[in-house]
């Protein structure tokens, strides 16, 4: 934000430079706490090493509801990825000095563009290009030319909600925590740290499930044709 003085933005400027700083210190911080989740692997885990198994267990616990256990171990390693990139994101903007890198649609929307792709990717892999743009014409074949427009309107406007949800609701903390801090600079911000770090988890949670409902109903659409077709019970 202009205007807000932030430790990398004292020795780069605010603009990209202070962007990409921001960026760099992130990936610095995962890249650590990998390595020092990894350097001493035992079978009884240390605290880093217990931490990031528990984080990697959420993270299939999570997918297993939405695409099954098979498919959450399959796209573990993406949504692990992106989940640690927005978290750690989300809250060195908490820290007074530092400014959230996903506070700005340049870093937000290509992360909504790689699942995008991503998914539109996986789904013509598992079903073939014209088994998965056929799903987009609904189960009646009278009603396609109206609904396959509907479809295609609605997977890009995916890349909106993912990348402006996730931008607006952190840039509006950051805003939120400045006003915070200009107004009572001392105790009162407290509650609003507890508030912003709920906020800042809860945003990478929202990013994260969306990330498998997608992957979901893109290569899941057997499961969903069957279930569409099963018989009603009484």
């Amino acid at each position: 934000m202009e205007g807000v003085f932030t430790y990398i933005g004292a020795l780069t400027g605010h603009g990209n430079g202070m962007v990409i700083g921001h960026l760099i210190l992130v990936v610095a911080i995962i890249m650590l706490t990998v390595k020092f989740s990894t350097k001493n692997m035992r079978a009884v885990p240390g605290n880093m090493q217990n931490i990031m198994e528990a984080y990697l267990g959420g993270v299939i616990a999570m997918g297993q509801d939405v695409i099954g256990e098979e498919l959450a171990r399959k796209y573990l390693p993406l949504v692990a990825t992106i989940g640690i990139f927005v978290l750690i994101s989300n809250l060195i903007g908490i820290i007074p000095g530092f400014e959230s890198p996903t506070s700005n649609i340049n870093i937000t929307l290509p992360l909504a563009l790689l699942v995008f792709f991503y998914y539109n990717f996986e789904g013509i892999r598992e079903n073939g290009v014209v088994h998965y743009f056929a799903h987009f014409a609904g189960p009646v074949k009278v009603l396609a030319p109206l609904m396959f427009p509907i479809e295609i309107v609605s997977h890009l406007s995916r890349i909106i909600s993912l990348s402006f949800r996730l931008f607006g609701n952190i840039k509006g903390d950051d805003l939120f925590l400045w006003v915070l801090l200009m107004l009572v600079p001392w105790f009162a911000p407290l509650p609003g740290y507890l508030l912003l770090t709920f906020s800042a988890l809860l945003q990478t949670f929202v990013f994260m499930i969306l990330t498998y409902v997608y992957l979901a109903g893109a290569v899941a659409m057997e499961d969903e044709h069957d279930k569409a077709h099963e018989p009603a019970h009484a």
